[in-house]
């Protein structure tokens, strides 16, 4: 899956601007608890005087370096043009952000909130595969801190106590020839967030792979609708 990541990705970087790679900010912040961490770090070009909404996109397989710097140039870039401020983190111990390494998330966004150019208040979480399941598993342990969560493509990962999705808006979608037969669980997927009471938004991607180009037409309104009002 990591290589197919790449491979897609590389694609994708190709065709954009070169100005796009200039304006990617690789930064190694200190945390609450001492630990560091690496992040890709992009900013609207004119954020508001309150600062731009914050949304903290996760890679999917090990969420290593290159998998957190493909990511941003190719997802964190469309969205850094619509106006968020994007932060991809790159996983301490190849371990993505599943687990304990969750944990990192909620200090991160203290960190960068300190900066005046990105708002206080509510995130939003994205991920790739298992970056999506990352932020399944880190809004439902604290949803009171999110906006939402994106995730394109996840499953609802084993053991995870959905209840603290109740409320929680989801953008869901899985590509319909998944290499990894995700699809096949698509039901499953929605059926189980929507008994959590969770307000999905949930598709199949036409002809897609697991490794997509986003549906702009259907997330462009949802990301609307997530993201906070002046």
């Amino acid at each position: 899956m990591q290589k197919l990541f790449h491979l897609l990705t590389a694609a994708c970087l190709t065709l954009l601007p070169m100005t796009t790679q200039a304006q990617t900010e690789r930064v190694e912040l200190t945390l609450s608890d001492a630990s560091t961490l690496t992040v890709y770090r992009m900013l609207p070009s004119s954020p508001p005087a309150d600062g731009a909404p914050l949304v903290i996109l996760m890679p999917g397989g090990s969420g290593d370096e290159s998998l957190a710097r493909d990511l941003h140039f190719w997802l964190g870039e469309e969205l850094r043009e619509r106006g968020w401020a994007v932060a991809v983190p790159v996983s301490p111990n190849g371990r993505s952000f599943r687990g304990s390494n969750n944990a990192l998330i909620p200090l991160l966004v203290d960190v960068l909130q300190e900066d005046a150019r990105i708002a206080d208040g509510k995130t939003l979480l994205a991920g790739i595969s298992n970056g999506g399941m990352s932020a399944l598993e880190i809004a439902a342990g604290s949803p009171e801190d999110y906006l939402g969560v994106m995730a394109v493509p996840a499953l609802v990962p084993e053991r995870l106590d959905a209840a603290g999705l109740r409320g929680m808006p989801i953008y869901l979608r899985i590509g319909d020839q998944d290499e990894l037969s995700w699809m096949n669980r698509f039901e499953e997927t929605r059926t189980a967030l929507e008994q959590a009471g969770a307000i999905v938004d949930a598709g199949l991607v036409f002809m897609a792979p697991h490794m997509f180009s986003m549906e702009w037409e259907t997330l462009d309104p949802w990301l609307q609708s997530v993201r906070p009002q002046p």
